[in-house]
């Protein structure tokens, strides 16, 4: 029997891949879910596994060549294959497994869970167990961390963690093995030496091969692999490194005598650099500096300002916060009168809802609010999806329970996409005044700020007031400043007299 290997789902807009590597030769014996090769896209590199056990057959299509979706790239003949291929097989496995003597019973394996849409890899950051130790089933083994989220690996059974196949450090693709659990005691397990666990190779002597594609454009450019970057995985680098490298020289001034990679830090003193600290970048810290930096060279970003006298919003909140907590078991807070106003004014102002997709706006018909928070890692934004269909207390009830699942790490992939407007609270550490970035694709957020009682004229008489700045971010290459000063105007106007939403004014 003949399986079929086809190019996978590459992602929303993307429709064609480069063939990159292949892992496997005609004649080679390859087990189910084992990588076959690697296809690269203008935005992502994709690995594609074996669909079933066997012998690879032809190769259809050879390192270098240009394929769409679902096109034919190699054949699988079933029978005769090996039951199991080690996980070093894969160039993806950054180290070597650790492994401890096979206790009786059924061997279970461990494997990276769905990491969540367009995530195609992760990083083994922590292992909470050691090759021997015993494990109940659900019990966390492993902590892996993507580009956004961190995601716990709990134990699918009972029994002796006697392998693990991806150490610390590692990086791993969706659907690799982690470890090896088997049945029985664990007194027939020996821990393996701790250094085993820290046998990760050193990313400044990679061997892994620079995609196919990228050695060609290198080639034509001139370029050698020390002046380039590489953004793959474990170091590789791919077409669009060399791009960006060619565009790079292209724009430096002609007197430059090297190429600029990256910056170089000014000398330091022997006696402060003894006394420095120098952390990685997390993951999640990459992404967040990579999307905000992108936000500001892509959007024509601009920050119009306002202010709201809170006094109407706090003297209705204090009236009614007990009834609340007590009819719908969450507290009342200013967060859900910000986002049903944010609502009300999006309804009026639609294009601060929508975003740019090439030379289409794209209107949405609804309001997925973003509602940033920060955490112990970084800032995520969870979404809040139909807001605008949501009650005061089903608003405050998602709030509290995704910001609480924020700060726990716990939210999954899905929670934080889709968004179509954000709100940010700078004010709840203090912040009087701010100019927020937008998060792409969106075309608005809202930055709250500190309440501050200020003196105010009203009615020709100087009144303390609670007063807090707001400040809109848009991008202007879609909302005009008339639309961006109404959505602050009527934002106002809803907080200062809260009757408006009730009667949709």
């Amino acid at each position: 029997m003949t399986t079929e290997v086809r190019v996978p789902t590459l992602g929303e807009s993307v429709t064609e891949a480069t063939v990159a590597t292949w892992f496997k030769k005609p004649g080679d014996a390859v087990a189910a879910d084992e990588m076959l090769c690697e296809l690269e896209t203008d935005k992502v590199t994709v690995e594609v596994p074996a669909p079933a056990a066997g012998t690879l057959g032809d190769i259809i299509a050879a390192e270098g060549e240009t394929v769409g979706v679902d096109a034919l790239l190699a054949t699988i003949s079933e029978g005769g294959a090996a039951t199991a291929a080690p996980a070093a097989a894969a160039p993806a496995a950054a180290s070597p497994a650790v492994e401890a003597p096979a206790s009786s019973g059924s061997a279970t394996d461990v494997m990276v869970p769905t990491l969540g849409e367009s995530v195609t890899e992760a990083t083994v950051s922590t292992w909470f167990k050691q090759v021997g130790d015993t494990v109940a089933q659900d019990e966390m083994l492993c902590e892996l961390e993507t580009d956004k989220v961190s995601v716990e690996v709990p134990a699918p059974v009972a029994g002796v963690l006697t392998e693990i196949s991806a150490a610390e450090g590692s990086t791993v693709e969706a659907s690799a093995k982690l470890g090896v659990i088997s049945g029985g005691s664990a007194a027939t397990a020996t821990p393996a030496p701790a250094t085993a666990a820290a046998a990760t190779p050193s990313t400044g002597g990679k061997d892994i091969a620079n995609a196919p594609s990228a050695e060609k454009a290198m080639a034509e450019a001139g370029l050698t692999a020390g002046q380039v970057e590489g953004t793959g995985r474990d170091g590789r680098i791919m077409k669009d490194d060399v791009t960006r490298a060619v565009a790079a020289a292209a724009a430096a001034p002609a007197a430059a005598t090297a190429p600029a990679a990256t910056p170089v830090r000014a000398p330091v003193a022997a006696d402060d650099a003894a006394r420095e600290e120098r952390v990685k970048m997390t993951r999640l810290r990459q992404t967040i500096a990579k999307r905000l930096k992108d936000s500001q060279n892509t959007a024509a970003m601009l920050t119009t300002y306002n202010e709201v006298d809170m006094t109407e919003v706090m003297a209705l909140r204090n009236e009614y916060k007990d009834l609340f907590l007590k009819k719908h078991g969450v507290k009342l807070g200013f967060m859900s009168f910000f986002t049903k106003a944010c609502c009300h004014a999006l309804n009026e102002v639609p294009e601060v809802n929508a975003e740019i997709d090439g030379t289409d706006i794209v209107y949405k018909n609804f309001v997925h609010m973003g509602i940033a928070a920060g955490t112990p890692t970084g800032l995520v934004v969870p979404v809040i999806r139909d807001a605008d269909a949501m009650s005061f207390a089903d608003i405050e009830k998602a709030i509290a329970e995704k910001g609480a699942r924020a700060r726990d790490g716990k939210l999954s992939m899905a929670e934080m996409q889709g968004g179509t407007f954000t709100i940010s609270n700078g004010g709840v550490y203090g912040s009087l005044m701010s100019s927020p970035i937008l998060n792409p694709p969106q075309s608005g957020i809202l930055g709250m700020h500190k309440i501050q009682d200020r003196p105010m004229a009203i009615n020709g008489k100087v009144e303390i007031r609670p007063m807090m700045y707001l400040a809109l971010s848009y991008d202007h290459r879609i909302v005009d400043g008339k639309g961006a000063v109404t959505f602050l105007v009527r934002v106002k106007e809803a907080l200062e007299d809260p009757r408006r939403l009730l009667m949709d004014l």
